[in-house]
């Protein structure tokens, strides 16, 4: 089932990133946040953007959500996605059903493109992107040191609605969502 994630969500959101935090370059963070961080993102996020998690016999095996791109007005059109699952349910269809829930309601909330960051090398996610209609935008070499070494990002984006001249500015998820 995939669901709003609630506050009490947060520890399991964050053993759940912590896993990819301390093993991996995917996310170029050194600490992973603790469960009253997650608490503050969720809550932070749910102002405007979806945050989604998987849910299975009573336990989350995965979130996604969005976020904007970039602060400045300009970029209001665009978001940023990020999907995480347990390590053991990769491949099992959970961030493909997150992403199914949340890819229509960033095109609902009328946003033109999703971008998906990925610290590199992470050959499961861009297959997983490339899977969803993302393309590869761009490369960006050595962007990002972590675990002894620089490590590339690459940017894949997604049109979610015609790029026009007079777009609305997005709406909040909650008013798409509700209505």
């Amino acid at each position: 089932m995939i669901r709003s994630a609630r506050l009490g969500d947060a520890p399991a959101l964050a053993d759940m990133y912590r896993y990819y935090v301390e093993r991996f370059p995917y996310s170029f963070e050194y600490t992973a946040p603790d469960a009253a961080e997650f608490e503050r993102r969720i809550a932070e996020t749910q102002r405007f953007f979806p945050f989604l998690v998987c849910e299975r016999d009573a336990k989350v095996l995965g979130y996604a959500y969005a976020h904007f791109y970039h602060p400045r007005k300009a970029y209001q059109w665009v978001c940023e996605t990020s999907v995480y699952t347990r390590h053991d349910c990769m491949q099992r269809g959970v961030a493909r059903a997150l992403y199914d829930v949340l890819l229509p309601a960033l095109k609902w909330q009328g946003f033109a493109k999703a971008f998906a960051i990925l610290g590199c090398p992470n050959e499961g996610s861009e297959a997983f992107h490339r899977k969803l209609g993302f393309s590869l935008l761009a490369t960006f070499p050595d962007m990002g040191y972590k675990m002894a070494q620089w490590h590339d990002v690459k940017y894949f984006v997604r049109a979610l609605n015609p790029v026009t001249d007079y777009m609305p500015p997005p709406r909040p998820y909650e008013d798409v969502s509700t209505g």
